[in-house]
């Protein structure tokens, strides 16, 4: 047989380029089979149970459209069930017609309700109370006015009434003020002025006028009506004695952007009524202030922007749970960006991380440190890199909590900047000079994690965005993370976790279940897919089952006290008594912003008996506040039981 001769290279080329177009016809053709082929087998191995055992298993929620909202709060109830606030949901049309929403989901039963919620709840604060109840304060006011769309200046005007006599002076909404130059601004609500208060300085009586604040607008639109410098003004129609002694000054009336305004109100949300009961109102109106606990069982509200979106110079006020009354603090005055991390300690101080959600200076207020409730004391806690990257990070207290260690991971620059970091690093607070020390980074440069403590003492992390909202990031016009981590607190190292199918970044929240899930929602793109339209709030629900739920029978709890105090020893009834190894009472969640002081996994001394263990429960306040938690008794595979409630007092 003669041998064919080898095809010349040219040839060789002329013939691949021929069958090139074939090939990719073909390819072409059949491209809706192959990627139908590929998702099918995606499928089928995610749903081997070989995989969810390690990596777990994502699920969808199925909800009612009656019931899709924009979650921008979430919270635990000792009830089981899950509280979801929307407020107006960042929808100025939802403001304007005073719509606003909260759902509740039952996790036992799947069902749904919608709560009546009397103001904008967008972007208050809230915590648990030690009767369970979750106190909500704050949230809008006003919505933002970007400049392009203010055709009229305006400002605030500080309204000045220096006579003791005649008691408070009303106000009128659309009150005149003149400027020295004749210029005219009616105000945009009513208000009262107080009078004047005589003391004696010295020996010698002096008055000092009472003030109020007020939104006063142009009544001529344009430019011609800005005034830059500081100035009085007289009102409208009012002469002689009334006129010299009741008067307006400003500091400048613009055509500047109009921050968000915060509101003043607050509230008690009855898990057992399931409805929200007024309380006294804030000392100051606040929007993306952070609730935190105290170990006495009284809250604080720190931080946030007042009615005239004006970042508060450090006025904290404490709310009285058995009074259910607001009262300033001003021997607790410390400024702090927005929506600061905040984590009891068991010297009872208040640990701040260096996390918050953005607002505030650049500089002032941001360093990480250890806050004392007694003195105001503060000692800054060193150590951190990308120190300037703590906006939209998350942080936790590591389980267990007698450890004192605190995580911060990711987070990004100031303001909307591009810049994050998949920096990760932990403080332990029980050293006498805690410092920051490096931890795991994380997979990525991440804004907007959600970080939810596990019975098996593991935290588990998921979504975010590498940009600023999930909008561009190194070229990319979308920046979600499609990616899940488990934190191993014992090898100090992530592991790879299912991979979630919806992206979450800003206004996203993730918590645990009782059952040992963790639910996650929410998400408030800047852009679409394109990067060229404004983005669609994400109202898909999704559910994470760890890889413990698929590791074999778990172990229950059957009986024991739902009552306990601190400091005693108690049994519960399981009939795995023989496998257990940890008991852990985790505090519920109550999430918004990546912010969520209220979650810890607090560790109980364990002892095997005949039918079921018995635990002891902490002895100190500032390691477990008042309130109710979750009891998981994990076995020695890492299986948790489901939670039986719990409430210390």
């Amino acid at each position: 047989m003669i041998p064919r001769p080898k095809p010349t290279l040219a040839r060789r080329l002329l013939r691949g380029a021929a069958v090139l177009p074939a090939v990719a016809a073909v390819a072409i053709a059949n491209r809706p089979i192959v990627v139908f082929a590929a998702d099918e087998y995606h499928e089928y191995k995610i749903d081997r149970p070989a995989y969810k055992e390690t990596y777990g298993h994502w699920s969808m929620l199925t909800v009612p459209d009656a019931f899709k909202i924009n979650a921008i709060h979430a919270a635990l109830l000792s009830t089981g069930k899950v509280l979801i606030v929307a407020g107006s949901g960042n929808n100025r049309q939802n403001f304007e017609a005073g719509t606003f929403k909260t759902i509740l989901w039952d996790p036992a039963t799947d069902k749904y309700s919608l709560v009546p919620t009397p103001t904008d709840m967008f972007c208050g604060g809230h915590t648990f109370l030690a009767d369970g109840k979750l106190l909500v304060a704050g949230g809008t006011k006003s919505y933002e006015v970007l400049p392009e769309n203010i055709k009229f200046a305006a400002g605030v005007m500080k309204i000045k009434n220096e006579s003791p006599d005649g008691g408070p002076r009303p106000v009128k909404k659309g009150t005149v003020f003149l400027a020295p130059d004749g210029k005219q601004y009616a105000t945009r609500a009513d208000v009262s002025v107080p009078a004047a208060m005589k003391m004696v300085h010295a020996g010698q009586t002096m008055v000092h006028a009472g003030e109020v604040e007020v939104w006063v607008d142009a009544l001529i639109a344009g430019n011609s009506q800005v005034i830059e410098q500081p100035a009085q003004y007289r009102i409208a129609g009012l002469t002689g004695v009334a006129g010299r002694n009741l008067y307006g000054v400003a500091d400048k009336i613009s055509r500047d952007k109009q921050e968000y305004g915060g509101d003043n109100t607050s509230y008690e949300f009855d898990p057992k009524t399931e409805q929200y009961v007024r309380t006294g109102n804030l000392t100051d109106h606040r929007w993306y202030p952070t609730l935190a606990p105290l170990s006495g069982g009284n809250v604080i509200a720190v931080s946030g922007l007042d009615q005239f979106g004006r970042m508060l110079p450090g006025r904290n006020e404490v709310y009285y749970a058995k009074d259910k009354r607001w009262v300033a603090a001003p021997k607790l005055t410390r400024m702090f960006p927005t929506y600061p991390a905040l984590f009891v300690t068991r010297d009872e101080r208040l640990f701040f991380s260096g996390s918050n959600a953005g607002y505030g200076s650049a500089t002032e207020g941001r360093t990480p440190g250890l806050w004392n409730m007694r003195n105001n004391d503060f000692q800054p806690v060193p150590g951190l890199r990308d120190g300037t990257m703590t906006e939209t990070s998350a942080s936790v207290l590591l389980p267990p909590a007698q450890k004192q260690r605190v995580m911060i991971l990711g987070g990004g620059a100031v303001g909307d900047s591009p810049v994050s970091t998949a920096r990760t690093a932990i403080a332990d607070l029980s050293a006498k000079h805690p410092v920051y020390e490096p931890g795991p980074d994380l997979p990525n440069p991440t804004r907007y994690l959600n970080a939810v403590i596990l019975p098996d003492d593991t935290v588990f992390t998921s979504g975010g965005s590498e940009g600023y909202r999930g909008g561009p990031y190194h070229g990319q016009m979308r920046s979600d993370l499609l990616t899940a981590q488990i934190y191993d607190v014992g090898a100090n190292a992530f592991r790879t976790a299912a991979a979630p199918t919806v992206g979450r970044d800003y206004h996203s929240e993730a918590l645990l279940l009782p059952d040992g899930r963790v639910i996650t929602m929410g998400s408030d793109p800047i852009y679409d897919r394109t990067g060229k339209n404004p983005g669609v709030f994400e109202q898909r629900i999704e559910i994470y089952s760890p890889p413990y739920l698929f590791k074999g029978a778990r172990p229950s709890i059957v009986g024991g006290p739902s009552e306990v105090a601190r400091g005693a020893v108690v049994q519960y009834a399981t009939p795995d008594a023989a496998r257990i190894e940890t008991a852990r009472l985790i505090r519920p969640a109550a999430v918004t912003h990546a912010t969520d002081v209220d979650q810890r996994s607090v560790a109980l001394a364990l002892r095997r008996t005949t039918g079921g263990v018995m635990v002891q429960i902490p002895k100190e306040r500032g390691l477990i506040p008042p309130g109710w938690y979750m009891l998981f008794l994990t076995d020695t595979g890492g299986v948790p039981s489901p939670a039986k409630w719990v409430h210390v007092s």
